[in-house]
């Protein structure tokens, strides 16, 4: 998969800094489910927050700075990119995973096996 070699060193930094968000979704739940997932996958020019090869499924975690509309516009883009890929993206606030976990998760999984299938 084409990357921007220069996202490597930021993906590294941003693996060890992760959000509280990213860190209860990785630990509670990513980091056990197969297929497997990775974290702060490069891709083109864009790092996934969380990136399923098996599933092609990125999930993206956005905080406040992503209400307003120059924010959205941007994500749209990427979005829009990454589906020219073959990808799904997946979003959700860190709001959903601190009051809706089991929901974001339930929604992960379908999503997986609607795109794979698992033996």
């Amino acid at each position: 998969m084409h990357y921007n070699h220069e996202n490597v060193k930021l993906a590294r930094a941003l693996r060890k800094n992760m959000t509280p968000w990213e860190q209860k979704l990785w630990h509670s739940f990513l980091k056990v489910y197969t297929p497997r997932f990775q974290r702060q996958k490069p891709i083109g020019s864009y790092i996934a927050d969380f990136y399923c090869s098996k599933g092609k499924i990125i999930i993206e975690l956005d905080g406040s700075g992503h209400i307003t509309e120059k924010a959205n516009k941007k994500d749209a883009e990427r979005t829009k990119y990454l589906e020219s890929l073959g990808m799904k993206v997946l979003r959700f606030y860190n709001t959903d995973i601190d009051k809706n976990f089991y929901s974001v998760c339930s929604v992960i999984d379908e999503a997986i096996k609607e795109r794979i299938t698992l033996n």
